[in-house]
């Protein structure tokens, strides 16, 4: 069962002149890879997949606030072309995507391209899911960076620093989900225990004179294979 409430979950929407090039850049977050409705539907489908109560309401709670923020987006999209070939914003209203497809929103994204169901990362497993959401949530973070840097006035910067704040908020509560099942640095999930090679490190880039270490690569943590080619002729002679 769904309600919608006839307002933004957080902020009102204000923009001081429609900008219909802006708005292009907007649809990707409402059509893009990273963008809300992206977000929305995964973190929804993976909760059925969910066993944990306690993280199936979690990623439902998420979910249906990524719908807001799809909201939020497509009310930005829709102030920003409405009324824009009425003012001096006609030339590029009508360079614009939405010279063909009509004011407001679409799902496209910022060079026209349909959503697909493809951008969607969703595989059954709950510490796959949550660390594929870690990852949803840093794409769209840096989209929302980066339309910060271009956004047109005041009001626009502040509904995008909003939606920006609230994806570190979801990585946040994701990580907290994978530590309370153990598995925020654990490598290991699943039920197939992996072969002896879990902990070999191959040296493959080297520029034949000084090869980065770290604690990727450290003694500590991996068996360092500094010469893998030396390696495997040893292994063949044996």
């Amino acid at each position: 069962m769904f309600f919608h409430k006839k307002e933004l979950i957080a902020k009102e929407v204000k923009v001081d002149e429609p900008n219909p090039m802006f708005a292009q850049l907007l649809l990707e977050q409402f059509g893009g890879a990273t963008g809300e409705l992206t977000a929305a539907l995964q973190y929804w489908v993976q909760s059925f997949h969910v066993e944990n109560q306690e993280i199936k309401d979690m990623l439902q709670d998420i979910a249906l606030e990524e719908f807001s923020h799809l909201e939020m987006v497509g009310k930005l999209i829709e102030v920003h072309t409405k009324n824009a070939d009425q003012s001096k914003q006609a030339a590029a209203f009508n360079s614009s995507l939405f010279a063909v497809r009509g004011v407001g929103p679409h799902f496209l994204d910022s060079q026209g391209s349909a959503w697909t169901a493809a951008y969607l990362n969703e595989g059954g497993d709950v510490v796959r899911d949550l660390r594929a959401n870690i990852a949803a949530e840093a794409g769209a973070r840096q989209t929302y960076e980066s339309l910060i840097k271009l956004a047109p006035d005041a009001g626009t910067k502040e509904t995008l620093v909003h939606l920006l704040t609230r994806e570190i908020s979801h990585t946040q509560m994701f990580m907290n989900a994978l530590e309370s099942l153990g598995k925020l640095t654990d490598p290991f999930f699943g039920n197939v225990q992996p072969d002896d090679t879990v902990d070999i490190y191959y040296n493959l880039s080297s520029n034949g004179t000084k090869d980065h270490r770290g604690p990727w690569n450290s003694d500590e943590n991996f068996r360092y294979i500094a010469d893998p080619l030396k390696e495997m002729s040893q292994k063949s002679e044996a």
